[in-house]
């Protein structure tokens, strides 16, 4: 089993593009799915949870939508990973090793601290990619 399913990584993909929502007017669940490569109807179930999570907010109506609760700069990528996973798993149930569940909790906080960066901290692999663009072309 993966370190992060599609659940997470869909939904991290669509709380991103929210965050790249430039005006203060909520993202329609159609554009975050047309913009994120996200099947509309999965998506649905990931921002219902990402909302419950404090995350985002909805808003409805023929202007409805999705607005991230706070800003960028404030929303964990750790956080919304969790939200959307329960927790992060390096292995699915403990076993009868005291060592190797050791092991596996130490590397768990590891990979949690791997994720412990915001949404806004995501611009550094934006402008990396930019580089690798420009240098490749």
């Amino acid at each position: 089993m993966p370190l992060i399913s599609t659940k997470g990584v869909y939904g991290l993909a669509a709380i991103y593009e929210l965050s790249k929502h430039s005006d203060d007017t909520p993202m329609q669940i159609k554009d975050i799915s047309a913009n994120a490569s996200i099947p509309q109807n999965y998506l649905e179930q990931l921002l219902s949870k990402l909302r419950r999570a404090d995350l985002l907010i909805s808003t409805r109506g023929a202007r409805g939508g999705y607005l991230l609760a706070k800003s960028p700069k404030e929303i964990k990528i750790v956080d919304i990973l969790i939200a959307l996973e329960d927790d992060i798993k390096i292995v699915d149930a403990k076993i009868d090793n005291p060592i190797l569940n050791l092991l596996f909790e130490e590397s768990k906080e590891k990979t949690k601290k791997i994720f412990d960066l915001t949404l806004a901290d995501l611009d550094k692999y934006e402008g990396r990619y930019n580089n690798f663009l420009h240098y490749n072309i």
